[in-house]
């Protein structure tokens, strides 16, 4: 008999054939006997070994879906294939470079389904202890604060990968091409809230980070002028009761 899982952990990636099969293990001791869940990698035109890898857990793994773009879409669309292709009523996002813990899943789970409005509620990870370099550090310090200061998103670490939110939720917001690092901007946009967890860090062990100043810089600036925008157009509608509910 199939039953629907509960989760989906959504992972993408691009080029991470070192990552595939520790990263997997990992969610897959976090979560076992713990929620019933599925894992959704969705693998962003990668032109490695990272295709092959995937293949070879899935022969190990019922619970293992994989989803493949022909060319690189980016990290925002990769996420939303995944949700989308999601048959868990939760979702959980994880980096693919094995910087997450997949251990701190199930506590943010668990802070989820506390709130009797969940739909409404995105648990974001924070990296309190973060394993980066120096400059990276200075970069995200300061691209938080002035992130946080023009969308007042009430978020200390947006970059964190590691967030956890209902399908629906997700499904409602706007999307647009980097859409990942202002999920807690958009979930009070639409009339939800943050809660912010702290979790662990590691360094990167294995592969080479996709990312570097200049090719966050300028996008980002647009970026938070377009949600800038969003927010000042949008609406969020209070629902008189009926009378039959009263």
């Amino acid at each position: 008999m199939i039953t629907t899982p509960e989760m989906s952990v959504v992972v993408p990636v691009k080029n991470e054939a070192e990552n595939i099969q520790p990263l997997i293990e990992e969610i897959c001791a976090a979560l076992a006997g713990k929620i019933s869940f599925e894992i959704v990698y969705v693998d962003d035109g990668s032109d490695d070994d990272t295709p092959q890898k995937l293949r070879d857990m899935q022969t190990k793994l019922d619970n293992l879906r994989v989803v493949t773009h022909r060319q690189s879409c980016g990290q925002s669309t990769a996420v939303r294939t995944g949700v989308k292709q999601a048959q868990g009523r939760v979702i959980a996002t994880l980096d693919g470079d094995g910087q997450n813990d997949p251990a701190d899943i199930p506590a943010l789970y668990d802070e989820l389904v506390k709130d009797d409005n969940q739909d409404f509620l995105l648990m974001a990870g924070w990296r309190a202890k973060r394993h980066d370099s120096a400059f990276k550090l200075w970069q995200s310090r300061n691209a938080n604060k002035i992130r946080a200061g023009l969308l007042g998103d009430n978020t200390p670490d947006t970059g964190c990968g590691l967030k956890v939110f209902t399908r629906e939720a997700f499904l409602d917001l706007p999307y647009f091409n980097h859409m990942h690092r202002f999920l807690p901007a958009l979930m009070i946009r639409r009339g939800g809230r943050v809660q912010s967890v702290q979790v662990n860090h590691r360094a990167r062990e294995r592969g080479v980070s996709k990312y570097g100043m200049w090719n966050r810089l300028w996008v980002g600036i647009v970026d938070i002028m377009g949600v800038m925008w969003l927010q000042s157009r949008g609406k969020v509608p209070e629902i008189v009761p009926s009378k039959e509910d009263a």
